[in-house]
């Protein structure tokens, strides 16, 4: 019986442990950034922002703006994009 319990312990927690790995990995596939907006985001949109990292899941680096209707990927390489990520860091919040 004891023998017959902890297998079925091990077995459900290594079970448990696969389920939650795969769930971040699928989560952080899905809202990774793979492509970058075409246009300029209003600055009074932003609400904030975070980097993205190049890595095998999410292949591009990007900032990631924060926006009243939801996140927007943009390249880091642009100036407007930079200008902004310092506005915001420096507390200024100039209309564009």
């Amino acid at each position: 019986f004891s023998f017959l319990f902890v297998t079925v312990l091990v077995v459900s927690l290594l079970s448990y442990l696969c389920l939650t790995h795969l769930l971040s990995f699928l989560a952080a596939y899905i809202f990774c950034c793979r492509r970058y907006i075409p246009w300029k985001i209003p600055f009074s949109e932003i609400k904030g922002f975070s980097l993205q990292k190049s890595t095998e899941l999410c292949p591009i680096t990007a900032i990631i703006f924060h926006t009243k209707t939801g996140k927007r990927c943009a390249d880091p390489t642009l100036k407007w994009v930079m200008d902004y990520v310092k506005s915001s860091v420096c507390g200024v919040h100039k209309k564009s």
